[in-house]
């Protein structure tokens, strides 16, 4: 049996300036770094074979803290942009507020928080979801599957989507799911790729 931990990157510059990120390529801030050295103890160990993470650095610096603190920076990494953000098309770069009072609460929170509604030119959670999950079936959940443990840091809506897929979440159940920042969720994987246990935030995964 192997397991999988999934790992939010820490607070980005954007986080921290309440803006609309998706794909756009912003650094973690030094609480970011902070909140990764903290998960990256919490998951002390635990040894992992492999690890995964987006093309955005903000998931690479996270990744790179948490294999710094578990001591094992040697293991391979594949990038890919199917563990990206949800892209927020117009919304990128607007700051959350400001974007409430100019399309209305309700309007904004429609984009965030429905499952298939996208906002202009950007991606629903069902869009992010048909993107991460193909990847996520064959690449990941198989070497967990065979054994491996694996290390997953990425973000909110990514997360969200492999969280739904390993839950067996419904649309309604998966958008009331937060994925916080810096908090490792486990999960462990039985041969056929089935979810034995979840432990969550530091919990021992042996």
């Amino acid at each position: 049996m192997g397991h999988i931990v999934l790992v939010r990157h820490g607070q980005s510059q954007w986080n921290l300036e309440n803006r609309f990120t998706g794909w756009v390529d912003v650094s973690i801030t030094e609480t970011g770094a902070r909140e990764a050295h903290r998960a990256g103890r919490e998951l002390k160990g635990m040894t992992f074979d492999l690890a995964f993470t987006s093309e955005l650095k903000r998931a690479q610096e996270t990744l790179a803290i948490l294999l710094q603190e578990v001591g094992q920076t040697g293991i391979p990494v594949a990038k890919d942009k199917a563990l990206n953000e949800r892209h927020y098309g117009d919304l990128q770069g607007l700051d959350k507020a400001e974007t409430a009072k100019k399309y209305g609460d309700a309007q904004v929170h429609n984009w965030r928080r429905s499952f298939d509604i996208k906002p202009p030119n950007g991606e629903s959670l069902k869009d992010t979801a048909a993107r991460t999950l193909p990847y996520f079936k064959s690449q990941i959940l198989p070497a967990a599957a065979a054994g491996k443990n694996v290390l997953v840091a990425a973000h909110g809506n990514s997360l969200r989507a492999i969280v739904m897929e390993l839950e067996k979440l419904t649309p309604e159940e998966i958008m009331q799911v937060n994925i916080d920042t810096c908090r490792p969720m486990c999960y462990e994987i039985g041969l056929k790729g089935e979810v034995l246990k979840k432990t969550a935030s530091g919990v021992d995964c042996d």
